[in-house]
């Protein structure tokens, strides 16, 4: 018995994604097999259809527990309620219940200058990753306050320095930290833990973002004090089974950072 067994976990983002090297890369999928491996049932989403096949088959061959995998891309121009509504609907009629939403999901036109920026970069940023978290966390929170359940959001230093190149990516980021904050102050009342991680993890979109922007990679990203990149599963991965957990007691809507070897600071 693992510490989510019988739960229900909604994880945006989630496709399966590997680094050069074979391992895994991406936090979506990092968080998803550290669920599996706690006992969670699972609702993964994503952009890629492919990739989302690909973390269900491995997810449920090695750990045995049930995926469901649904298409959804919150997008401009989209009726991205109606998207949201149909993922939320396929999971009740699934699992029955939901414990557990993680926004992890976002896309950006990182590398960018602010001066260079389109519309449709910042809207890209602004959907993906903001909008999305504020539709699910709507659609979620009925079914998370019959569960006392946990939501778990996604923010990034490069709201917190603001990074070269990034002002869509931390605008967004900037934002979710707000909503989660709000939500945390709101829904407390209902028995409904809210967090944000901060993290810093080697993935396979960073490996690409070294690749296409290395001016900007240079002078965003860097190694942490102890030496390397965080872990999607081993240590991102497990903090969010942590927070969680029936038995984690924490303030709701802290702000914790994860960066590589440094662990959990409030």
């Amino acid at each position: 018995m693992g510490h989510l067994t019988g739960k229900t976990a909604i994880i945006t983002g989630a496709g399966r994604a590997v680094l050069k090297d074979g391992s895994c890369g991406s936090i979506g999928y990092g968080i998803a097999t550290a669920y599996a491996k706690e006992g969670a049932n699972l609702v993964i989403t994503g952009r890629n259809v492919k990739k989302l096949e690909g973390a269900k088959e491995e997810l449920e061959r090695l750990y045995g527990i049930k995926v469901l995998a649904v298409q959804a891309d919150i997008s401009d121009g989209s009726d991205n309620e109606a998207v949201v509504k149909n993922v939320i609907d396929k999971t009740i009629e699934t699992f029955g219940r939901i414990d557990v939403l993680i926004n992890n999901a976002q896309a950006s036109a990182s590398g960018v200058p602010l001066a260079e920026h389109t519309t449709e970069q910042f809207n890209l940023a602004m959907f993906s990753g903001l909008y999305a978290a504020f539709y699910y966390m709507k659609a979620c929170y009925p079914y998370l306050k019959e569960t006392k359940g946990s939501v778990i959001n996604f923010a990034s230093g490069a709201g917190l320095f603001g990074n070269f190149g990034q002002c869509s990516y931390a605008a967004a980021k900037e934002g979710i930290r707000g909503l989660t904050r709000v939500a945390a102050t709101e829904w407390g009342k209902d028995g409904i833990n809210v967090n944000i991680v901060c993290p810093l993890a080697w993935t396979a979109q960073l490996e690409q973002f070294q690749e296409a922007y290395p001016d900007a990679f240079k002078a965003n990203v860097h190694m942490p004090p102890m030496g390397h990149y965080g872990n999607s599963e081993l240590e991102i991965g497990r903090v969010c089974v942590q927070l969680a957990s029936p038995d984690f007691k924490y303030m709701t809507g802290e702000t914790l950072t994860l960066e590589g070897g440094m662990g959990l600071r409030p």
